[in-house]
């Protein structure tokens, strides 16, 4: 299929196929340039971006070119437009002007969903979302105290469309997909039901135009553009990844969840490097290697590593692309030309990541990368036994910095979680570990899908909110696997408590039960341990936790078959309902509930006290509920969903449905 220019009336339509995809009227235009003048402000991976362009100018007029169009403007040359094959290059050809909106066509109540992983929204329409990754934020609501307080003591109160991975690429519900391949700020804009816009923060803008008949070939070419994920390993797949930073006695700890009858594959221990105080809470050490510190909370622990391997359990690590001053590795990285530096001078550029300074590595140059993936992740991580890690971070590059290959770093700031992603599986390569050892990421844009092979969603609040709670981690498994990643998953329990905000009981019983019907079940003790309930604090949770488990185990036959899916058609293992039933267009807007696979319908329970909740079961044929056998009928139904039973329902004209009907006596042991 070729993109192709069509004149008529009083302009030109840009058409892929049969559909319409940009309308240029003299009366509307398609494209406004303007010179922009942006103040961008970072504090702790929080930004505060704003412009005031001058200058615009909107063409008047146009005539046809060699392989496009130019566009005039009181009969100057203003900018063109030229096509080939499925993407679309754009310049703006005055002097100074390097900010561009393009207005895509749209159709009245056509439905928008993409960019990259959103919290708030899976659905778009009716709101803009700034492409920058950055920190989400805690509290995500201007309307609540906790993120209005958070904005006034460090920028870091966050909004619905902050997100630690944008990609500007979107979908819609006439089965196209455009995506902007630039890394460049720019802004997916849908409050205007007349046309999509993207504004760029760019003199040239390249587009790539994708079309199917439905949305499962739609996500199939976009994981074939960004790259697909191996499948995920059996080990990660098989059980429950247990979160423990209390140094040596996080083995012993482990030992109380597998005498509780959990199923175990790994233990996750993130201060392997050392741990450092600070009034957010226990932070770790950026510190990547073995030495005193790691020695001193970890005696040995190479050896127990092994021991754990013996067993069938893996250990798992913690790393990110920044080095503290403090550190013993930073002089090394600073001797060998490895950080950013300043503007004016040759000083290492430092970065406060909250009472503690740090260089930020620089991925730009090449022997820098060699030297991350194979002096860390190799020799200090791989090479002693651990088997994945949090390849955490990535979205903090500030933009007044200098970069080794001397990129604009407003152009660097979104590339660098990709450039990240590269390092960390550059290092699994050179040891033979791709499909075997797993690191997972929360930050990410478009083409880190062909490098990290497992998302996490980041920092959620330990709470049921709207906007940074459990909930939205469903959220972002949907938006993610809609442009390619086929594996995500949460901090089981949440991650962040700060004034007085704590984890209940209830919470984490509930987010036990959605984890349990994620790819990969992990834990995590939060960024206050000692102020919040674990998992190991009494035998109830215990025995929670190792109940669902149990159950994620059980799965394990239906994930292999979903990873083998992921790699063969690129659909993801958590699906939005309407990616199997398009032809629903009410489905178009759910996303507190999901397809695990195209068999298994899963609808956690995400609000606070809830006892039943709505279910939408989707398509023909009779849905089966897994606890009670009973069979449901299409449509919405009121479902009871006290705990220990979130509705799951599965197909029973499934080929897992034996597996499936085995979960009940498997919860119930």
């Amino acid at each position: 299929m070729q993109l192709r220019i069509e004149a008529g009336n009083d302009g030109f339509d840009l058409l892929f196929g049969d559909r319409v995809i940009l309308r240029h009227t003299d009366s509307c235009p398609a494209l406004v340039i303007a010179q922009g003048d942006a103040d961008v402000l970072m504090y702790r991976g929080n930004f505060r971006i704003t412009d005031t362009p001058t200058g615009e100018v909107a063409p008047s007029s146009w005539r046809e070119c060699d392989g496009g169009v130019e566009l005039l403007a009181d009969g100057a040359t203003v900018a063109s437009l030229t096509v080939a094959g499925n993407a679309i290059q754009v310049r703006a050809l005055q002097p100074l002007h390097d900010r561009m909106r393009l207005r895509f066509y749209a159709e009245p109540d056509e439905a928008v969903w993409g960019g990259g992983e959103q919290m708030s929204y899976l659905a778009l329409k009716g709101r803009s979302f700034p492409i920058w990754t950055s920190e989400p934020g805690v509290g995500r609501d201007k309307s609540t105290e906790l993120t209005r307080r958070m904005d006034a003591e460090a920028m870091a109160g966050g909004d619905y469309w902050n997100t630690n991975y944008p990609q500007p690429t979107f979908l819609t519900s006439r089965w196209l997909a455009v995506h902007l391949d630039a890394s460049c700020y720019s802004v997916l804009d849908f409050t205007d039901p007349a046309f999509h816009a993207v504004d760029v923060w760019s003199a040239t803008a390249r587009f790539e135009v994708f079309a199917d008949d439905g949305p499962q070939g739609l996500v199939s070419q976009l994981s074939t553009r960004f790259g697909r994920q191996p499948e995920l390993p059996d080990w990660a797949i098989g059980g429950a990844i247990v979160g423990l930073k209390s140094g040596a006695s996080s083995f012993e700890r482990l030992e109380r969840f597998i005498e509780a009858g959990a199923s175990v594959s790994g233990l996750w221990c993130e201060d392997w490097a050392g741990v450092r105080e600070t009034s957010f809470g226990r932070r770790l050490f950026w510190d990547w290697h073995s030495g005193a510190r790691s020695a001193e909370r970890y005696p040995d622990l190479k050896a127990s590593i092994a021991s754990l391997n013996e067993r069938g359990i893996r250990f798992l690590a913690y790393a990110n692309p920044y080095i503290a001053v403090d550190g013993d590795l930073f002089g090394e990285a600073r001797e060998g030309g490895h950080f950013c530096l300043r503007q004016a001078s040759d000083e290492v550029y430092l970065v406060d990541f909250g009472e503690f300074d740090c260089g930020v590595v620089d991925f730009t140059r090449e022997d820098t990368r060699i030297w991350f993936a194979e002096r860390i992740l190799g020799r200090e991580m791989l090479d002693i036994g651990i088997s994945g890690w949090m390849a955490d971070f990535g979205e903090y590059l500030p933009v007044d910095l200098r970069l080794a290959d001397g990129s604009d770093p407003m152009e660097a700031h979104n590339r660098w979680p990709v450039l990240w992603a590269d390092v960390n599986a550059r290092a699994l390569a050179s040891r033979g570990k791709t499909g075997d050892a797993v690191f997972f990421m929360r930050a990410g844009f478009s083409g880190v899908q062909a490098h990290c092979p497992l998302l996490w969603a980041g920092d959620q609040c330990v709470d049921f909110t709207r906007h940074d709670g459990i909930g939205t981690v469903i959220t972002a498994a949907l938006s993610a696997g809609l442009v390619g990643n086929a594996y995500s998953h949460s901090d089981c329990g949440g991650y962040t408590s700060l004034h007085g905000n704590v984890r209940t009981t209830e919470l984490m019983q509930r987010w036990c039960e959605l984890a349990a019907f994620a790819p990969v079940m992990r834990s995590h003790e939060g960024n206050r341990p000692d102020d919040n309930l674990q998992y190991d604090s009494n035998a109830d949770l215990l025995a929670c936790f190792a109940r669902w488990s149990r159950v994620h185990a059980h799965l394990a036959p239906y994930v292999r078959q979903l990873c083998h899916e992921a790699c063969e058609t690129g659909l993801p293992a958590q699906r939005p309902l309407f990616l199997h039933y398009p032809d629903e267009p009410a489905l178009f807007t759910v996303q507190d509930q999901y397809l695990y696979g195209a068999d298994l319908l899963v609808a956690p329970v995400i609000e606070e006290g809830a006892l039943q909740r709505r279910v939408i079961l989707p398509g023909e044929g009779v849905w089966r509920h897994c606890w009670t056998g009973e069979d449901f009928a299409p449509g919405a139904h009121s479902i009871p969903a006290p705990i220990s039973q979130p509705p799951v329902f599965y197909r029973p004209d499934s080929a897992f449905a034996a597996l499936f009907a085995g979960l009940k006596g498997v919860l119930e042991q």
